[in-house]
């Protein structure tokens, strides 16, 4: 039996009458910032209830528990209408993990240091950009706020580093699933990410001085199928938050480059993917390229955050069930959150775009987006995205990023709601022993990252 002091109606109050008066300070026994800083750990901040799927579900499930359509109603409340129509009606599982409440184990090392040694550093210029507040250059790292006071913050947050990682790569295998559970598409490439500013690893810091006017750099590459080899995307990014990236693409037919249009962001990258450059990260444009953030929602929430790394495979390469032919979702093991927010947003500069509106869940802890559901011009439900995120230190396996274990995403399931078909991401340890996932190598930059290098992969 579980006694609470607390039970679930008291956190539920809690959290409808702080968005009530427009308090967004994460916690409920006391500020989620005072616990972590005391100790590192977020148990002061919560309720035993929060804490743990036995308490929540008063021991009807419990960690090690397969959540399934026999009982999925005891979490309905916790997940997205998406993830639980899936599990109710497609055959989709999820393990029940425990609670991660160490602040240490949710991002890379070097980022959260930075946050903390930053934090109330950040501030908004006169034309709304993130920048340090002591000389108005632009960000110097770690999250800019650790304690968000409103949607637009947590957004900014988000926009300014995707990974968490001054350089990441990322090698990827992409599966396209019909309605009928058959894989029609099996893609292989690599997805890539560098940020000359907010640095808190790399040489130079916080800024490579030539580049202070930019935000990221990012492309993404295809190797397999032989028809879409070479093809390939390479995104620039501007510092200034309202700025469209500009966008460039290598197309193997006319083994040219070509510009495209800067807005173009809500197509699919290659036949068959329910993927667009816009979903990256949940904040795949500029920051006010959007618009009418407003927090909707706050409470616990199911997501993947400890247990996503396949470290029993060589490749990392994870196992599938569900759906006609037990192909259409990861294994995956989700965790109690017991604090999410739930941010929704309006695409103000894309007259064409196909999306109405997005609905983001943030972890509170750590600001990370753990769900992301997107809407029609209808406000119809389009499309939804949830994944899993991992240290790589499970099982008395490690890979290692620096002097810590690897931190970052191990698989997304997107799905398009309207069609029933979805895609199925996950990043390897290696493509055609070429192309290998890891953080903060100098050399990103010149492999993967020019037009030149764009021409060079697809010549490959």
């Amino acid at each position: 039996m579980y006694i609470n002091r607390f039970d679930r109606g008291f956190s539920r109050r809690k959290f409808l009458n702080d968005a009530a008066r427009g308090v967004l300070g994460a916690g409920v026994l006391m500020p989620l910032s005072e616990a972590m800083s005391a100790n590192g750990e977020i148990n002061k901040a919560y309720p035993d209830e929060l804490l743990s799927i036995e308490g929540y579900t008063k021991g009807k499930l419990k960690t090690g528990d397969i959540i399934d359509s026999s009982n999925v109603e005891y979490v309905k409340d916790l997940l997205e209408p998406v993830r639980y129509e899936q599990i109710l009606k497609q055959g989709r599982k999820l393990k029940i993990g425990k609670t991660t409440s160490e602040i240490m184990r949710l991002s890379p090392w070097d980022y959260i240091e930075a946050t903390l040694r930053n934090n109330g550093k950040a501030g908004f210029d006169a034309r709304g950009n993130v920048v340090n507040k002591a000389d108005g250059q632009p960000w110097i790292g770690g999250n800019p706020f650790p304690d968000p006071k409103n949607g637009l913050e947590l957004f900014a947050a988000q926009t300014l580093n995707w990974g968490r990682h001054d350089a990441s790569f990322y090698a990827l295998k992409l599966y396209a699933t019909d309605p009928g559970g058959d894989v029609r598409f099996t893609y292989t490439g690599g997805w890539c990410e560098y940020s000359p500013v907010a640095r808190v690893t790399m040489d130079p810091m916080p800024y490579v001085p030539s580049q202070k006017d930019k935000l990221r750099y990012q492309s993404v590459f295809f190797t397999q199928p032989q028809a879409y080899r070479g093809t390939s995307f390479l995104n620039i990014w501007d510092y200034d938050h309202s700025t469209f990236p500009a966008l460039y693409g290598y197309v193997p037919e006319f083994r040219r480059i070509r510009q495209f249009p800067s807005d173009q962001r809500f197509e699919p990258l290659i036949p068959g993917l329910t993927l667009f450059l816009s979903d990256a990260w949940a904040a795949g444009d500029p920051l006010y390229t959007w618009g009418n953030y407003k927090i909707v929602g706050r409470g616990p929430f199911l997501a993947g955050l400890a247990d996503g790394w396949a470290s029993d495979d060589p490749n990392w390469e994870h196992k599938t069930h569900g759906g006609p032919k037990g192909k259409s979702f990861w294994d995956a093991t989700v965790e109690l959150v017991p604090e999410a927010i739930i941010v929704e947003a309006e695409p103000v500069k894309f007259p064409r775009a196909p999306i109405g509106k997005k609905r983001v869940y943030f972890d509170a802890r750590n600001q990370i987006v753990i769900g992301m559901v997107t809407y029609d011009r209808n406000m119809k439900p389009y499309r939804s995205f949830d994944g899993a995120y991992s240290l790589y230190d499970q099982g008395g396996k490690k890979f290692m990023d620096g002097k810590h274990p690897y931190w970052s995403w191990a698989h997304v399931t997107s799905s398009d709601i309207q069609t029933n078909s979805i895609t199925r991401i996950e990043q390897v340890r290696q493509v055609e022993g070429v192309h290998l996932s890891g953080a903060n190598d100098p050399k990103y930059y010149d492999k993967y990252l020019t037009q030149v290098a764009l021409q060079r992969l697809g010549a490959t």
